[in-house]
């Protein structure tokens, strides 16, 4: 099962709060995107069988492959919402040990559990016992807390030795947080270290870079977080430059055009007004850079319907077609 989907070195669409919502996952798989993860989950939030968390599990099949993310520091809650999980089949779960934020470190849970390994071991090792067998488990990490804790060596042998699959490594430090430089000789290392396949994330901000870290790490996937917000497109380039070493340019005509279809993909899944104020984080990326961007975002966080808004794009960006 895991074997299938590292075919050909799968580009994966990063979970990022707040954005990876199934309208913009459905638009990266549009683009090009191989493996989706959903946003993070919360294993207690779906223990409470709470609406509101269960809606971030919900995907489309065109979506798949398709992972879910659950992040907690409960082996038996996180056991109990694996096998929750378990009804909406989907490809994979990932559990996530990497996250930086205070208010997941201070539940213990993401990247906190980097400095507690039995914890960590024990949830892998619920996790697999609650699935059964029924789909891969997954872990993604970072390389440390600090500079002189970096522990990702020894804490992926151990998720490998406590049953997970598959894991994704982000090298940079909790204390970094998205600041400065991921260390991808860490993804290398680590690539050599284990027996099951590593997935590289951190840095991917154009397609040489994919084709640069397959090569430079010999990973078996790669994974696109930041790098692709405000550019979809990234993982067709990616995969045309991973396969031909060269990539066909985005056009400014079709910047209109994605951004269209994103906002089109939210409706479906969202109410109106939820989509215009939650675009707007969205529309900052894809405005970035542009002539007349800042006044163009400004206007952008004042509308209060979709025709609205799509009106003021039309007029602003229609004259890049």
């Amino acid at each position: 099962m895991t074997s299938s989907l590292f075919k050909n070195t799968p580009i994966f669409l990063a979970p990022l709060a707040g954005y990876t919502d199934q309208a913009y996952r459905m638009l990266c798989k549009a683009h090009g995107a191989e493996v989706l993860v959903s946003e993070m989950v919360s294993a207690d939030g779906l223990t409470r069988d709470s609406v509101k968390t269960i809606q971030y599990i919900y995907f489309d099949p065109i979506e798949r492959p398709y992972g879910v993310q659950l992040f907690g520091n409960d082996p038996d809650v996180m056991a109990k919402a694996a096998e929750f999980v378990l009804q909406y089949q989907p490809d994979f779960i990932d559990i996530n040990m990497g996250c930086p934020v205070k208010k997941v470190i201070r539940r213990g849970a993401g990247s906190a559990l980097m400095q507690t390994p039995d914890i960590a071991s024990s949830i892998v090792k619920a996790v697999k016992k609650a699935v059964a067998g029924a789909l891969p488990i997954s872990v993604k990490f970072r390389s440390g807390i600090d500079n002189n804790n970096l522990n990702y060596a020894d804490f992926g042998l151990l998720m490998q030795d406590s049953g997970a699959d598959f894991v994704c490594l982000h090298p940079r430090t909790v204390k970094q947080m998205f600041s400065g430089k991921s260390n991808w000789e860490h993804i290398k290392h680590l690539k050599s270290l284990l027996n099951i396949p590593v997935v590289g994330n951190g840095d991917i901000l154009c397609p040489e870079d994919a084709l640069l870290m397959r090569d430079m790490c010999q990973c078996d996937g790669v994974m696109i977080g930041r790098g692709a917000l405000g550019k979809p497109w990234i993982f067709s380039q990616a995969r045309q430059m991973m396969d031909r070493g060269e990539y066909q340019a985005i056009t400014k005509s079709s910047l209109l055009g994605t951004i269209m279809q994103h906002i089109d993909f939210a409706l479906k899944h969202k109410p109106e007004h939820v989509v215009v104020k939650e675009m707007r984080s969205q529309l900052c990326f894809y405005t970035k850079g542009i002539i007349g961007g800042s006044e163009l975002r400004n206007k952008i966080n004042h509308t209060g319907s979709v025709s609205e808004l799509k009106e003021l794009l039309n007029n602003y960006l229609g004259g890049l077609v």
